[in-house]
């Protein structure tokens, strides 16, 4: 298991992904390596954005048929599996923005989960490989 420390990461977005994404379990990923990128993006801009933390851990842990993220973050308490998920059937116009990148998250994931505790948003998130 790989463990990261960010802080300060205001205006780090870019790099925290870029280092997520380097980590050893990453390695030979072949195909499913865009569904992670898309997951880890959307989770490292939500926290980096919205959460108001100025820190985010990330775990990274491997085995031969899934790679499991737990995102840790000291900021506003959020649960994405209690948000409204985007109506994806209307017109892009008729939409209300935002939404979509959690919603994605959510339907690529094979297990997600969230807590908040201690003072802390803890959201975990296994991926199929």
């Amino acid at each position: 298991m790989t463990w990261f420390h960010f802080s300060p990461i205001q205006d780090k977005t870019l790099d925290i992904i870029d280092k997520i994404l380097k980590a050893e379990e990453m390695v030979s990923l072949g195909g499913t390596l865009y569904t992670v990128r898309l997951v880890v993006e959307e989770l490292v801009v939500n926290v980096v954005n919205y959460s108001g933390s100025d820190y985010l851990d990330v775990g990274i842990m491997r085995d031969k048929e899934h790679v499991t993220f737990r995102f840790r973050d000291g900021g506003v308490a959020f649960n994405p599996l209690e948000h409204t998920p985007p109506d994806v059937s209307k017109p892009l116009e008729e939409r209300k923005p935002g939404g979509l990148g959690i919603f994605l998250v959510i339907q690529k994931a094979e297990h997600i989960e969230y807590e908040y505790t201690q003072g802390e948003n803890v959201l975990t998130v296994s991926l199929k490989i």
